[in-house]
Protein backbone atom coordinates (compact mmCIF):
# COMPACT_ATOMS: atom_id res chain seq x y z
CA UNK A 1 0.00 0.00 0.00
CA UNK A 2 2.88 2.41 -0.19
CA UNK A 3 3.60 4.87 -2.99
CA UNK A 4 6.12 4.10 -5.56
CA UNK A 5 6.70 4.05 -9.30
CA UNK A 6 3.82 2.42 -11.92
CA UNK A 7 6.52 0.74 -13.66
CA UNK A 8 7.46 -0.91 -9.96
CA UNK A 9 4.40 -2.05 -9.47
CA UNK A 10 3.72 -3.54 -13.12
CA UNK A 11 6.73 -5.21 -12.47
CA UNK A 12 5.74 -6.49 -9.16
CA UNK A 13 2.85 -8.09 -10.61
CA UNK A 14 4.58 -9.59 -13.52
CA UNK A 15 6.88 -11.48 -11.14
CA UNK A 16 4.65 -12.46 -8.61
CA UNK A 17 2.24 -13.45 -11.28
CA UNK A 18 4.69 -16.10 -12.14
CA UNK A 19 4.43 -17.67 -8.95
CA UNK A 20 0.96 -18.05 -9.05
CA UNK A 21 0.10 -14.78 -6.55
CA UNK A 22 -2.45 -12.14 -7.18
CA UNK A 23 -1.48 -8.22 -6.55
CA UNK A 24 -3.18 -5.13 -6.06
CA UNK A 25 -1.60 -1.88 -6.11
CA UNK A 26 -3.26 0.26 -3.82
CA UNK A 27 -1.96 3.51 -2.27
CA UNK A 28 -3.70 5.84 0.34
CA UNK A 29 -4.36 9.19 0.69
CA UNK A 30 -5.87 11.08 3.94
CA UNK A 31 -2.55 11.43 5.80
CA UNK A 32 -2.17 10.44 9.54
CA UNK A 33 -5.80 11.77 10.43
CA UNK A 34 -7.45 9.45 8.10
CA UNK A 35 -5.16 6.36 8.92
CA UNK A 36 -6.30 6.86 12.28
CA UNK A 37 -9.92 7.36 11.60
CA UNK A 38 -10.37 4.76 9.08
CA UNK A 39 -11.69 7.08 6.42
CA UNK A 40 -8.26 6.64 4.12
CA UNK A 41 -9.03 7.40 0.49
CA UNK A 42 -7.39 4.16 -1.49
CA UNK A 43 -6.60 3.63 -4.97
CA UNK A 44 -6.68 0.10 -6.25
CA UNK A 45 -5.03 -1.01 -9.28
CA UNK A 46 -5.05 -4.28 -10.92
CA UNK A 47 -7.20 -7.30 -12.07
CA UNK A 48 -11.23 -6.52 -10.88
CA UNK A 49 -12.19 -9.50 -10.02
CA UNK A 50 -9.30 -9.74 -7.36
CA UNK A 51 -9.87 -6.82 -5.80
CA UNK A 52 -13.63 -8.07 -5.95
CA UNK A 53 -12.41 -10.60 -3.50
CA UNK A 54 -10.31 -8.70 -1.28
CA UNK A 55 -12.76 -5.58 -1.44
CA UNK A 56 -13.92 -6.10 2.68
CA UNK A 57 -10.45 -6.05 3.84
CA UNK A 58 -9.84 -2.74 2.73
CA UNK A 59 -13.03 -1.73 4.66
CA UNK A 60 -11.37 -0.91 8.30
CA UNK A 61 -8.88 1.55 6.81
CA UNK A 62 -11.23 3.77 4.87
CA UNK A 63 -12.87 3.76 1.08
CA UNK A 64 -11.49 1.66 -1.61
CA UNK A 65 -11.83 2.37 -5.27
CA UNK A 66 -11.17 0.17 -8.24
CA UNK A 67 -9.50 2.52 -10.86
CA UNK A 68 -8.03 0.43 -13.40
CA UNK A 69 -5.02 -2.06 -14.24
CA UNK A 70 -2.37 -2.95 -12.43
CA UNK A 71 0.03 0.75 -12.02
CA UNK A 72 -2.81 2.66 -11.49
CA UNK A 73 -3.27 2.79 -8.61
CA UNK A 74 0.10 4.37 -7.99
CA UNK A 75 -1.03 6.64 -11.26
CA UNK A 76 -4.18 7.82 -9.42
CA UNK A 77 -1.61 8.35 -6.20
CA UNK A 78 0.83 10.25 -8.11
CA UNK A 79 -2.17 12.37 -9.83
CA UNK A 80 -3.26 12.77 -5.94
CA UNK A 81 -0.04 14.45 -5.08
CA UNK A 82 0.01 16.57 -7.85
CA UNK A 83 -3.14 18.32 -6.98
CA UNK A 84 -1.97 18.16 -2.88
CA UNK A 85 1.16 19.84 -3.93
CA UNK A 86 -0.05 22.45 -6.52
CA UNK A 87 -3.24 23.28 -3.88
CA UNK A 88 -0.71 24.00 -1.39
CA UNK A 89 1.49 26.06 -3.36
CA UNK A 90 -2.07 28.22 -4.61
CA UNK A 91 -3.02 28.45 -1.30
CA UNK A 92 0.68 29.62 0.40
CA UNK A 93 -0.02 32.21 -2.04
CA UNK A 94 -3.51 33.33 -1.20
CA UNK A 95 -2.21 33.14 2.18
CA UNK A 96 0.51 35.56 1.62
CA UNK A 97 -1.52 38.22 -0.62
CA UNK A 98 -3.88 38.29 1.98
CA UNK A 99 -1.47 38.55 5.43
CA UNK A 100 0.70 41.76 2.92
CA UNK A 101 -2.69 43.28 2.40
CA UNK A 102 -4.27 43.64 5.79
CA UNK A 103 -7.11 41.42 5.25
CA UNK A 104 -7.87 38.44 8.21
CA UNK A 105 -7.07 35.18 6.84
CA UNK A 106 -8.92 33.58 9.12
CA UNK A 107 -12.43 35.10 8.04
CA UNK A 108 -11.47 34.71 4.49
CA UNK A 109 -10.85 31.26 5.03
CA UNK A 110 -14.38 31.08 6.83
CA UNK A 111 -15.99 32.65 3.96
CA UNK A 112 -14.96 30.59 1.19
CA UNK A 113 -16.55 27.41 2.93
CA UNK A 114 -18.70 25.46 0.69
CA UNK A 115 -17.54 28.11 -1.92
CA UNK A 116 -15.80 27.15 -5.41
CA UNK A 117 -11.97 27.59 -3.82
CA UNK A 118 -13.07 25.93 -0.45
CA UNK A 119 -10.82 22.76 -0.06
CA UNK A 120 -9.46 20.81 2.73
CA UNK A 121 -6.26 21.77 1.84
CA UNK A 122 -7.47 25.17 2.03
CA UNK A 123 -8.64 24.93 5.58
CA UNK A 124 -6.43 22.69 7.64
CA UNK A 125 -2.90 24.08 5.80
CA UNK A 126 -3.74 27.38 5.20
CA UNK A 127 -4.70 27.66 8.83
CA UNK A 128 -1.46 26.31 9.86
CA UNK A 129 0.55 28.67 7.68
CA UNK A 130 -1.14 31.72 9.44
CA UNK A 131 -0.39 30.10 12.83
CA UNK A 132 3.29 29.18 11.37
CA UNK A 133 2.51 25.56 12.54
CA UNK A 134 4.16 22.79 10.55
CA UNK A 135 4.82 19.94 12.84
CA UNK A 136 4.84 16.80 10.36
CA UNK A 137 1.64 15.37 8.92
CA UNK A 138 2.67 14.79 5.60
CA UNK A 139 6.65 15.91 5.62
CA UNK A 140 7.92 17.48 2.69
CA UNK A 141 10.45 14.87 1.85
CA UNK A 142 8.06 12.93 0.58
CA UNK A 143 5.53 15.14 -0.84
CA UNK A 144 9.57 15.96 -3.02
CA UNK A 145 9.39 12.36 -4.07
CA UNK A 146 5.98 11.71 -5.05
CA UNK A 147 6.52 14.87 -7.37
CA UNK A 148 10.07 13.59 -8.81
CA UNK A 149 8.02 10.74 -9.45
CA UNK A 150 5.17 12.29 -11.34
CA UNK A 151 7.82 14.22 -13.66
CA UNK A 152 9.46 10.88 -13.99
CA UNK A 153 6.24 9.13 -15.04
CA UNK A 154 4.95 12.58 -17.30
CA UNK A 155 8.35 12.07 -19.12
CA UNK A 156 7.72 8.49 -19.81
CA UNK A 157 4.60 9.32 -21.17
CA UNK A 158 5.85 12.00 -23.07
CA UNK A 159 3.57 14.81 -21.18
CA UNK A 160 4.48 18.35 -20.20
CA UNK A 161 3.45 19.86 -16.58
CA UNK A 162 4.25 22.65 -16.15
CA UNK A 163 2.90 23.25 -12.64
CA UNK A 164 3.76 20.36 -11.41
CA UNK A 165 7.16 21.26 -12.79
CA UNK A 166 7.07 24.49 -10.58
CA UNK A 167 5.53 22.95 -7.56
CA UNK A 168 9.02 19.73 -7.37
CA UNK A 169 10.76 23.52 -7.67
CA UNK A 170 9.71 25.06 -5.12
CA UNK A 171 9.95 21.75 -2.45
CA UNK A 172 13.00 20.88 -3.88
CA UNK A 173 14.55 24.26 -2.34
CA UNK A 174 12.20 23.71 1.10
CA UNK A 175 13.70 20.28 1.48
CA UNK A 176 16.97 21.00 0.15
CA UNK A 177 17.89 24.67 1.32
CA UNK A 178 15.88 25.75 4.01
CA UNK A 179 16.14 23.00 6.39
CA UNK A 180 12.33 21.71 5.36
CA UNK A 181 12.36 18.34 5.09
CA UNK A 182 10.58 17.14 7.89
CA UNK A 183 8.63 19.85 8.35
CA UNK A 184 4.57 19.56 6.75
CA UNK A 185 4.24 20.14 3.47
CA UNK A 186 2.71 22.73 4.12
CA UNK A 187 5.78 24.65 4.77
CA UNK A 188 5.87 25.40 1.28
CA UNK A 189 4.41 28.70 2.62
CA UNK A 190 8.36 29.43 4.22
CA UNK A 191 9.70 28.71 1.14
CA UNK A 192 7.21 31.55 -0.20
CA UNK A 193 8.00 33.52 2.16
CA UNK A 194 11.96 33.40 1.91
CA UNK A 195 11.82 33.97 -1.83
CA UNK A 196 9.72 37.38 -1.08
CA UNK A 197 12.65 38.36 1.16
CA UNK A 198 10.12 38.32 4.33
CA UNK A 199 11.02 36.56 7.43
CA UNK A 200 10.43 33.10 8.31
Amino acid sequence: MGSIKPDESRLHSKKLAELGVNYLDAPVSGGTKGAENGTLAIMVGGERSVFKKVKNVFAPMGRAVFVGPTGSGQLAKLANQAIVAITIGAVAEATLLLEEGGADVGAVRDALLGGFADSTILQQHGKRMSERNFDPGGPSRLQLKDLKNILAEAKALNVDLPFSIAAHDRFSRLVNFLNGSELDHSALFLELLETNGKQI
